[in-house]
């Protein structure tokens, strides 16, 4: 993708003149925090536009040396070196050009349940959760159960948990979808092979003000507790249900002690639930779009597999195969899956601007 001298231009006149305008001290209340807004957009977008604008002037300078035998020689080595680099800023500039999901840059909830398979794809659940919060230590977020419904052999039947910290959407969301496990379960004597399947969902974390609930919208069931999570209060009814009337959406929570906080926490998972329907209603072509990109995150698509007797994860969606296993389990090499989804995903819109 080339972007012209003259969009390079509109660019760098946009970006002086809300810095004029932020430097002048006039803006106040909603017309900063607009400004500054914008300004926090374009500013990565300015600095790559002006990167191009600079190899490309160095250039023509260098160009017009070539007539000089003195200079020649010099003129020659320098324009390869820019001619070599240039690419790269371009595409660097039109990777920062592509429209971004507003959501990206917020918190997430992951919400992850047994499929397939018995108890051995609750154990699977549990280790996709502790995958993931390995990976989110790594990267500085921190990772917190809302609601949990633990097996009786271990792991999970569902969980589900907020990943806080910066940019957490824009890396988690490509993990949407159902996950596969190739093994021998612990439990089997015969040491043959089971398959088995866990379903992993991201959801954006949405503020009060994308997502406004009216209390008339809801029908709150308060029960007693039971059950794996709930032995603390099985004397008292602090377990809350929650019903959205009109999605029909229902949420569950009975983790706390406290009827308070099991309220809370349902209604930031109901939040979540209603922000991403919302998200899709809003987005139905760009959804379509995105489905011949790198899967459409449905949790009915099965979107990986981790073989533990081979020792491989495959990414079915991009054809990549890792015989990192262990590493990937531990979330050590997970970012390297990630990274090349995102990368995937990039390439494709970038040809999809280019057609």
């Amino acid at each position: 993708m080339t972007i012209s001298d003259e969009r390079l231009g509109q660019i760098a006149h946009r970006f002086s003149e809300l810095e004029a305008r932020l430097a002048s001290g006039t803006l106040e209340g909603d017309e900063f925090v607009a400004a500054s807004r914008d300004y926090a957009e374009l500013e990565p977008v300015a600095r790559a536009a002006a990167s191009v604008s600079a190899a490309r002037a160095e250039i023509v300078d260098l160009e017009a040396m070539l007539a000089d035998p003195e200079m020649k020689a010099i003129a020659e080595e320098e324009l390869h070196h820019i001619r070599e680099t240039l690419p790269e800023a371009e595409r660097a500039l039109a990777l920062a050009m592509l429209p971004r999901d507003v959501a990206d840059s917020r918190s997430a909830m992951l919400e992850i349940r047994a499929g397939t398979g018995g108890d051995e794809a609750a154990l699977f659940a549990g280790d996709l959760y502790r995958m993931y919060e390995r990976y989110a230590a790594e990267q500085g977020w921190k990772i917190e159960p809302i609601s949990a419904s633990a097996s009786d052999v271990g792991g999970f039947k569902e969980v589900v948990a907020s990943v806080t910290g910066a940019g957490v959407f824009a890396k988690l969301k490509f993990e949407s979808g159902v996950h596969r496990v190739q093994r021998v379960p612990v439990t089997e004597s015969g040491g043959r092979i089971h398959t088995s399947a866990a379903t992993v969902a991201v959801l954006p974390e949405p503020t009060e003000v994308d997502v406004r609930i009216e209390d008339k919208d809801l029908k709150i069931d308060i029960y007693r507790s039971s059950g794996a999570g709930g032995q603390h209060v099985n004397t008292t009814d602090s377990a809350i249900r929650i019903t959205h009337l009109p999605s029909g959406l229902v949420v569950t929570c009975q983790d706390e002690r406290s009827q308070h906080k099991n309220k809370a926490k349902a209604m930031q998972v109901l939040r979540a639930r209603l922000y991403e329907k919302m998200r899709e209603e809003a987005h139905g072509e760009e959804a379509e779009a995105r489905k011949a990109m790198v899967g459409s995150g449905d949790r009915s698509e099965r979107i990986r597999t981790y073989n533990f007797p081979q020792g491989r994860v495959t990414d079915h969606r991009i054809g990549l195969t890792l015989h990192k296993l262990p590493e990937v389990m531990e979330g050590t090499a997970l970012g390297e899956v990630i990274g090349a989804l995102i990368s995937e995903d990039e390439a494709k819109r970038l040809a999809a601007l280019d057609g």
